[in-house]
């Protein structure tokens, strides 16, 4: 059968999984070889590449070590040196030129900033980072191998202080603009310009500084031009149309059949020119000046003449003469202002003005229906041995002997004696200043200032000013005195009489008189007070050049009452309140040198 044959034939080994069957052995011998072969293939790779890594890594610790070659900072050459060579190369490079000032202009001048005291400096390790050092990054190594790096220097700064520093420097840039002018000044135009402004802008040039820093030596200041209110085109078109042509020469001016001029000098005292704020400019008009200063010029002229009073001279006992008044030409003051106005811009420069009559305050008629016909009042005061102060009044009296005082008149005595001078004679005696005697000219007049106050107090005229001394002078009446001081303490009375009043003053032996000759026209009593509020004085020891001794005197209030009757009518009762200081006992020791004597 087949069967069997079958059986007896050859059957083959079946396949493992390997593909190989059962006899691997055979199959590992044949393999063996290629085996090692990619062993030690691999093995050569990895210690080539060890080794490579080796070299890299040399590489990188031998070119860490410097700056690659043609390297250039800031425009500085720093290839090939090591970092602490880079850094003093820079430094050597660009210290100076970091430090340098840097001005900076404007249209008005030029100032500098300092960066270092702006805090600008350069930062030379920031500058070169990354150049040395060790680094594996290819990048790097490539930039050593190949070279040839640029690079800008990195800046430090301080942008807050670099800003104040700036404005600080721009200060004196700074100008507010200039307004303009026109004067007419002593009656010559004189033209100011408007000037413009400058405003820096600290924050803007800052920018600019730090732009061009290090290296750039100057910018340009950021400004802003401010404009005046006052534009030049107004300062022209005000002078060619109104202040040249106003003051171009004297003008004109016709009073009835006289003419006369005034001059733009006086004419420029009565016009200002007026700046409204806004850009304008404007003649302004003093009327009053104006027309006293034509009337002064009319005066001067001879165009009008002043009226004159009747004159009364005494020519002893009861008679008096009389010079006649007169009348005159004045000018109508309301007729001046608006023609002289308008002759200022006018081609021919002549005003027409108005005269009127002056009349005299005291007419000849009045004058002799006045005339003194008696004495009306006198007083007289002792006098203390001190002949260089009686010489003082004996001058003031000399002065004040004679004065005639009309009806309604008043008499200033200061008026009549003026500043007492030694041009004028006087001479430095002993005077009353904040409770104190100093030396000063005309020393003792007080003495006439009281008499004549006293002749005024029983005349029953109108008394107007007076100034008692500060303390109590025994020679005097208690609260009926008046002292006198150039220029503001004076003595000032009225005439309310019904006639002239002629005073006469003098020193006769050891007393000072006056007396008012007059028409009796009033009846007067007075009554004192008994002292009230006395102070005591105090010592005082002074050792100053120039002292004055004063003896010791008590101070006190007073009060005197004056009653003015008219016809037996009561028409005034006043009273006259003095309050006097102590005077202190002044021992003038070592480096006084004032003389001593009687108190004004």
């Amino acid at each position: 059968m087949n069967t069997n044959d079958q059986r007896g034939q050859s059957q083959p080994t079946p396949l493992d999984e390997t593909g190989f069957g059962d006899d691997a052995d055979g199959f590992w011998d044949l393999a063996e070889p290629t085996r090692r072969g990619r062993g030690l293939a691999i093995a050569g790779g990895v210690a080539l590449a060890i080794i490579l890594a080796a070299l890299y890594i040399v590489a990188a610790g031998f070119f860490g070590q410097r700056v690659p070659s043609n390297t250039l900072v800031g425009g500085v050459d720093v290839g090939g040196m090591t970092d602490a060579e880079a850094i003093s190369a820079l430094r050597k490079a660009l210290d100076e030129e970091s430090r340098a000032r840097i001005t900076v202009t404007s249209p008005a001048r030029k100032v500098v900033v300092d960066p270092v005291e702006a805090g600008m400096q350069i930062d030379y390790e920031a500058s070169l980072a990354g150049l040395t050092g060790f680094s594996l990054n290819p990048v790097d190594i490539v930039n050593h191998l190949r070279g040839g790096v640029r690079r800008d220097i990195v800046r430090d700064i301080d942008d807050t202080k670099l800003e104040s520093t700036v404005a600080k420097a721009l200060k004196p840039l700074e100008a507010a603009p200039a307004e303009g002018s026109v004067s007419l000044k002593d009656g010559k135009v004189t033209v100011v310009r408007s000037r413009t402004g400058l405003k820096p802008d600290a924050t803007a040039t800052a920018r600019r500084v730090s732009e061009v820093w290090p290296g750039g030596r100057s910018v340009v200041a950021v400004t802003t031009t401010t404009q005046p209110t006052l534009s030049n085109d107004e300062i022209t078109r005000f002078a060619n149309e109104f202040a040249t042509p106003a003051m171009n020469g004297p003008l004109t001016v016709k009073a009835g059949t006289k003419s006369f001029q005034v001059a733009p000098a006086a004419l420029a005292t009565g016009i200002t020119v007026r700046d409204d704020g806004k850009g304008k400019l404007s003649p302004e008009y003093d009327d009053a000046v104006i027309t006293r200063v034509v009337v002064d010029a009319a005066t001067a002229s001879g165009a009008i003449s002043p009226a004159t009073n009747a004159q009364v001279r005494y020519q002893g006992g009861t008679r008096f003469s009389v010079t006649p008044s007169k009348t005159g030409i004045g000018i109508k003051e309301a007729s001046v202002f608006e023609p002289v106005k308008r002759a200022l811009l006018a081609d021919n420069r002549t005003a027409r003005v108005a005269t009127v009559k002056l009349e005299p305050e005291l007419t000849t008629a009045r004058a002799k229906a006045t005339l003194p016909k008696g004495e009306i009042s006198a007083f007289a005061t002792t006098l203390p041995p001190n002949p260089g102060r009686t010489n003082n009044i004996r001058i003031a009296a000399r002065t004040l002997n004679g004065t005639y005082v009309p009806p309604g008149g008043q008499l200033s005595l200061n008026g009549i004696l003026g500043q007492r001078t030694g041009e004028k004679g006087y001479s430095k005696q002993p005077v009353i200043y904040a409770g104190r005697l100093r030396m000063d000219y005309g020393g003792g007049i007080s003495q006439l200032s009281t008499t004549l106050f006293n002749a005024a107090f029983f005349a029953g005229v109108r008394i107007d000013q007076y100034t008692p001394h500060s303390f109590y002078i025994p020679r005097y009446p208690e609260g009926r005195e008046a002292t006198i001081s150039w220029p503001d303490v004076d003595q000032k009375w009225t005439n309310t009489t019904d006639g002239g009043i002629l005073v006469r003053a003098g020193v006769n032996g050891d007393q000072v008189h006056v007396s008012f000759l007059g028409v009796k026209t009033f009846q007067v009593s007075d009554s004192k007070s008994p002292r009230r509020n006395v102070r005591k004085p105090k010592t005082i020891t002074d050792r100053s050049k120039g002292c004055v001794p004063q003896a010791a005197a008590e101070g006190f209030d007073v009060t005197v009452t004056r009653v003015v009757k008219k016809g037996g009518r009561t028409v005034e009762t006043r009273d006259f309140v003095t309050h006097y200081i102590a005077e202190d006992q002044v021992n003038c020791v070592g480096g006084g040198d004032g003389k001593g004597g009687s108190s004004d």
